[in-house]
C-alpha cells in the first residue's frame, strides 16, 4: 500500500480523483492523509464521498475512512466490474467530477458499461458537461474507446439536480493520441445558460460576447433551462478547429456580476487562441491519465498550472510511464508522456 500526501502542491480533491482512478486501473492500494487539507473546508465533502463510494462499487474495493469530513482513506480494489451505474451526489457538488474518477478504468473493461450520474453539471472548478461532450470525449474516441453523453437536465449550485447519462463501450488497449497541432478554425458559437433568472441577464452577457468577440450575429443563442429546480447561469464559448474543440465557460454566482461571467469566459478563450497549442490548461488536465493509459502520447499547450503539475506527481505514484513537460517559446509548452 502507497501513501499519498493529499495536501502535496494544488492540494485539492483533484489528487484523491486521480489516486482511485489509477488504483482502480493498476488494482495498486493507497492510503490518503491530510485530504484536501489546504482547503477552507477540508476532508470528504459530500461530491468526494460519491467518487469514492463509485470507485468502490466499479472496483469491488473495500476501504476504510469513508465519511463527511474524513482526511483519511485507505482504498483497496478489487476486479473492475462493467456493469449499469447510477451515482447521486445529493447536492450541488459536481456528478462530472464523479464520472471522471471511474471512467478511466471503464474504457478499457471487460464489457459495456451505463452511467447516470446526478448533481452539479455546470460548476465552478469542475469541467461542466459541454466540456466533456465536447472537447474530451471525442479525443477519447481517437483513442479507441466510445462515450456517448446525454445530458438529461442540468445543475447549477446552490440547488443541483442536474443529471446525464454515460455509456461507455471500451476498447482492449488505449491508443496513443498526439495534439501537436491546432489546425484551422472551422466553426464557433457563443452560448448563454439561464435558470431562473431575470431575462436581462442573458442580454447583459449577450451584450459583453458581441462587443468583444465581434462575431457574426448567428453565433450567438441563449438558452432556458426548462422546468428549472433553482436558479443558475453560465456563458460557454466553442471553438472548434481542425483536431481539437475548446470550450471555456463562465459561471453565474450569487453577487457576481453578469458582465463579469462573461469576460472570464472570453478571456480564456483569447488566451488560448492567442497562444496557437491545441490544448487548452484544463484539457491538459484531463488527457494526462488517459496518455499514461496508453503508454505514450504527446500535446502542446499553454504553461501547465500548478493542478496538471501536481496531477502529474500523484500518477507518477501508481505508474512508471514518464510524464515530461518542456517550454517550446513564451506561451507554448510540449507535455510528452512516455519513454519515446
Amino acid at each position: 500500500m502507497i501513501t499519498i500526501n493529499g495536501s502535496q502542491g494544488e492540494g485539492g480533491g483533484q489528487i484523491l480523483r486521480t489516486s482511485l482512478a489509477l488504483a482502480l486501473v493498476t488494482g495498486q492500494a493507497f492510503r490518503m492523509e491530510r485530504i484536501r487539507a489546504k482547503r477552507q473546508k477540508p476532508g470528504l465533502l459530500k461530491q468526494h464521498l460519491t467518487a469514492v463510494e463509485a470507485a468502490k462499487m466499479v472496483g469491488c474495493a473495500e476501504l476504510t475512512g469513508a465519511a463527511l469530513g474524513s482526511q483519511t482513506l485507505e482504498f483497496m480494489p478489487g476486479p473492475v466490474t462493467p456493469g449499469n451505474y447510477r451515482f447521486a451526489v445529493g447536492t450541488a457538488g459536481s456528478a462530472t467530477l464523479v464520472l471522471q474518477t471511474v471512467l478511466p478504468a471503464l474504457l478499457t473493461a471487460s464489457g459495456q458499461s451505463t452511467l447516470t450520474l446526478e448533481g452539479g453539471t455546470h460548476n465552478p472548478l469542475a469541467p461542466p458537461f459541454d466540456f466533456l461532450a465536447r472537447a474530451f470525449m471525442p479525443l477519447i474516441h481517437r483513442m479507441g474507446p466510445s462515450v456517448e453523453l446525454e445530458l438529461r437536465r442540468p445543475g447549477f449550485y446552490p440547488a443541483g439536480g442536474g443529471k446525464f447519462h454515460a455509456r461507455v463501450q471500451p476498447a482492449t488497449k488505449l491508443a496513443r493520441l498526439d495534439l501537436l497541432e491546432r489546425g484551422s478554425l472551422r466553426n464557433r458559437h457563443a452560448k448563454v445558460i439561464t435558470s431562473k433568472l431575470p431575462e436581462h441577464v442573458a442580454e447583459r452577457e449577450l451584450g459583453v460576447l458581441r462587443e468583444q468577440l465581434k462575431w457574426r450575429s448567428d453565433e450567438y443563442g441563449i438558452e432556458t433551462v426548462p422546468h428549472p429546480l433553482g436558479p443558475g447561469n453560465a456563458v460557454v464559448l466553442a471553438v472548434e478547429a481542425e483536431h481539437v474543440t475548446g470550450i471555456f465557460t463562465g459561471f453565474g454566482e450569487r453577487g457576481r456580476p453578469a458582465e463579469e461571467v462573461a469576460r472570464s469566459a472570453i478571456q480564456s478563450a483569447l488566451a488560448w487562441l492567442e497562444a496557437g497549442v491545441p490544448v487548452d490548461e484544463h484539457l491538459a488536465d484531463q488527457l494526462l491519465i488517459p496518455m499514461v493509459l496508453a503508454g505514450r502520447g504527446s500535446f502542446r499547450t499553454t504553461k501547465p498550472s500548478l493542478h496538471t503539475t501536481t496531477n502529474a506527481e500523484v500518477i507518477q505514484r501508481f505508474v512508471s510511464v514518464p510524464i515530461r513537460m518542456e517550454q517550446e517559446s513564451d506561451l507554448v509548452w510540449r507535455v510528452n508522456v512516455g519513454r519515446d
